[in-house]
């Protein structure tokens, strides 16, 4: 059977991300965000991408599967519910939809992925739900990874 991970950057370090992306052997992580910019240092997609390539994994992201500006601001209103339904709105979506299948394609390879955005929580946030989907269409294990607050 085949694993995915998820993770948030939330609270954590460059290094203390890295440490837990290592740790579960993790090849290629997927950001799953909207806008792959980022207030916290190391963490923006292209300082991102080159700290992943000096430690031995690749880079990919969809920013058709992140949660759109209405989610986003939903879920900073503290409407994690809200943020969900906007979601599923918007993974219905033709371009969602096509980089959906591009994640399924790349989880049948077997290599280990993780699912990437900044909610440290997963349950309120919109990688759960592309997670599930690919358990449905692929029986793959979740496992939620964790990074030491700071």
């Amino acid at each position: 059977m085949n694993q995915l991970f998820t993770i948030g950057y939330e609270q954590s370090t460059p290094k203390d991300f890295f440490d837990a992306l290592l740790a579960a052997k993790v090849a290629t992580l997927v950001d799953v965000r909207a806008v792959a910019g980022s207030r916290r240092p190391g963490f923006s997609k292209r300082q991102l991408a080159a700290g992943l390539d000096a430690h031995g994994m690749a880079y990919l992201h969809l920013q058709k599967l992140g949660t759109p500006k209405e989610g986003r601001l939903a879920a900073r209103s503290g409407k994690s519910e809200e943020m969900l339904r906007i979601y599923e709105r918007h993974l219905a979506t033709p371009e969602a939809q096509h980089e959906l299948e591009e994640l399924t394609a790349l989880a049948k390879s077997g290599r280990p992925l993780c699912l990437m955005c900044y909610e440290r929580d997963p349950t309120h946030c919109h990688r759960q739900r592309l997670a599930a989907e690919l358990h449905k269409r692929l029986s793959v294990k979740i496992e939620n990874l964790f990074c030491a607050p700071t």
